[in-house]
């Protein structure tokens, strides 16, 4: 009898409910260990973000509370949509640093806030730039490790974490569907 109800699909589906559920945790955790990673850089070693470093962060901010939304659901559809919504967040956090580590290279032109886009013409135009500049500035990375900037690592560790996620999601799929 037991052999016949591990056959059965309602069985599968409780099963799925824990597997789905450990990877967003697993997201949500990866997530809280990159953004504590960017907190730890900027209040411990005084590398100050800049406006795309701190774009980065928000996507890891909804992973994380995901992350605690998945807590309280129940249905497996519902988990799967938070899964998936992980791992779109990842694939744009991946979008986000991956420009700003091009910004960083100039190959793209940064947001005007955050670079020295034109060059002031008046002595007034002059005043209001200095005023209004950032302290950090977009693309000039502020350490590189192994040859890359902490955006471009950035890029990396997202890009990987969305695919493992999608991976994840469609081998549990696959799973479910045989």
């Amino acid at each position: 009898m037991i052999a016949a109800m591990q056959g059965c699909s309602i069985v599968s589906k409780v099963r799925a409910q824990p597997y789905l559920r450990r990877l967003v945790w697993l997201a949500a955790g990866l997530s809280a260990c990159f953004l504590g990673f960017a907190l730890v850089s900027q209040y411990g070693f005084g590398l100050f973000p800049c406006e795309l470093c701190l774009a980065q962060r928000k996507p890891y901010m909804a992973i994380i509370a995901l992350g605690v939304v998945s807590c309280f659901v129940k249905r497996r559809r519902g988990l799967l949509v938070i899964a998936v919504l992980c791992t779109m967040l990842f694939f744009v956090d991946s979008g986000i640093a991956g420009y700003h580590a091009g910004v960083e290279q100039h190959i793209f032109k940064g947001p005007s806030a955050c670079t020295a886009n034109t060059e002031p013409q008046t002595l007034e135009e002059m005043r209001q730039a200095l005023l209004d500049a950032e302290l950090v500035s977009c693309d000039q990375p502020m350490a590189h490790f192994l040859g890359l900037s902490m955006a471009a690592w950035n890029a990396v560790v997202a890009f990987l974490s969305a695919v493992a996620m999608l991976l994840g999601i469609l081998a549990r799929k696959t799973k479910d569907n045989t």
